[in-house]
């Protein structure tokens, strides 16, 4: 059976204390609290240890925080107090790397108020590495830190809004229109026709760099019907039975990847290279050697991505 809370960011039971969000006191008074940890981020990039990879968070009066414009996100919290998330973005490092905004940063920068060995790096780097409750803490800041950027005006009247409830909401003064942190669903396929799975390249990948289909779904449209059309507008390729598999939070931005099982009707493919630049069906025999990183041609998914779970799941028949 398929064991999707294993899947990486796909949760770990935090209680994110919703109903604390709105109340002003309380967020004050657990700020002031011994026990209160604040993750730090910079341009969506979380603060981790070299040694072990772990996530660092900081107390709440830490020098790093003067480098926050905004009050910080509120998390949750768990039995070693509560969790919150601040962008440092506005602090300049000494040199700028010519990677930050690409597919995969790999560059480093080193806050000079933080402990050596502690730096700002791409999640994508790391997130295996970190334990499930690191993990959900660093999607969820990620993702609603990022929307914060992003949607700092009101889309009804155009006016600057202001950060409320905690960072949950963003309240604009000029109409009161209240606006919340979006989520995009996104499905992403596992397509299967007899022992042969579907895997395809977009265009702006890496090269070797094979994955799922995926795609998001439409106004008015279900997961169901969003498979089938993804797959024939990318490949012509018809689905039949659709069923549901398992979730994972994506924050990069703000999607929540839902993987499905889909049953191929037709195997020829015609490319829509707008989509993808190659799409092939490959036995299990070759998804073995993807997965070992031993194909010549195919590299193997990334570790953490709902992507590769769902792909070992089938490839070890454990999706029923």
């Amino acid at each position: 059976m398929i064991e999707a809370d294993q899947v990486t960011f796909g949760g770990s039971g935090l209680d994110r204390a919703a109903e604390l969000r709105g109340d002003a006191g309380a967020i004050g008074r657990l700020l002031a609290g011994a026990e209160t940890r604040v993750i730090p981020f910079w341009r969506g990039k979380p603060a981790v240890r070299a040694a072990d990879g772990a996530l660092v968070a900081v107390a709440a009066t830490h020098p790093v925080l003067a480098e926050a414009s905004d009050p910080p996100v509120f998390l949750g919290q768990d039995e070693a107090g509560a969790w919150f998330g601040a962008d440092v973005s506005a602090w300049e490092p000494a040199t700028e790397a010519d990677t930050l905004g690409a597919f995969f940063d790999p560059s480093e920068q080193q806050h000079p108020a933080m402990a050596p060995g502690v730096a700002f790096v791409e999640l994508r780097g790391v997130m295996t590495r970190l334990s499930p409750r690191a993990a959900e803490l660093a999607a969820t800041a990620k993702a609603v830190l990022g929307w914060h950027v992003t949607h700092r005006f009101c889309s009804t009247c155009g006016q600057p809004s202001d950060i409320a409830d905690a960072g949950w909401t963003r309240l604009c003064p000029a109409c009161g229109t209240r606006h919340f942190p979006r989520t995009d669903p996104v499905v992403i396929m596992l397509v299967v026709k007899g022992n042969r799975l579907l895997v395809g390249r977009s265009p702006h990948w890496p090269e070797r760099m094979y994955s799922l289909l995926a795609g998001f779904v439409e106004p008015g449209e279900t997961f169901e019907s969003a498979v089938r059309r993804e797959v024939f507008e990318e490949t012509a390729i018809r689905v039949g039975r659709v069923r549901y598999l398992a979730c994972q939070p994506w924050p990069f931005p703000s999607s929540l990847m839902l993987g499905c099982l889909g049953e191929a009707e037709t195997e020829e493919i015609t490319l829509d290279p707008a989509e993808l630049a190659d799409a092939i069906w490959i036995g299990r025999e070759e998804t073995a050697q993807v997965l070992r990183g031993d194909h010549r041609d195919i590299g193997p998914p990334r570790e953490g991505a709902i992507a590769r779970f769902l792909i070992e799941a089938w490839l070890r028949d454990r999706l029923e």
